[in-house]
């Protein structure tokens, strides 16, 4: 059996931290459930706001709603810091809601990859702003 692997792996450098992070926004962009769950290890385990994720498959049904919900969404991550196998990121997002209505988010993540690259923890804090249209920047 072959030992999934998404790279780079750790111990990361800034140079490969900012890679993973540029790796993840382009994921997350393409609004594709299955594809960002291949970045997370079968087992990942996420906190979402107060929301608790649990494996890949939880992570596809998660992602299938917010993005039913999230209309025009367009993400921006910046990394803030890493280590051996972990990573800092703040990020903000806009979309808008079931009512046409546009939200920018703004949040913080700490991820923790495995040896083979695998994000096995990813916890986001994540704040609201209504914002008027002509206020959007991404």
């Amino acid at each position: 059996m072959e030992i999934e692997k998404k790279f780079p792996l750790p111990p990361f450098t800034e140079e490969t931290a900012k890679e993973k992070v540029q790796l993840a926004e382009d994921a997350w962009n393409s609004q594709d459930p299955e594809k960002v769950s291949k970045a997370y290890t079968v087992d990942t385990e996420w906190r979402n706001r107060s929301q608790f994720v649990n494996g890949r498959e939880e992570v596809v049904s998660f992602l299938t709603e917010k993005w039913q919900k999230e209309k025009n969404y367009k993400l921006r991550k910046e990394l803030w810091a890493f280590t051996d196998n972990k990573i800092a990121v703040r990020f903000e997002y806009e979309y808008q809601n079931a009512k046409g209505a546009w939200i920018r988010a703004y949040g913080n993540e700490n991820w923790e990859f495995n040896e083979h690259g695998l994000m096995q923890k990813r916890y986001a804090s994540i704040n609201d702003l209504p914002i008027d249209e002509t206020e959007r920047r991404l």
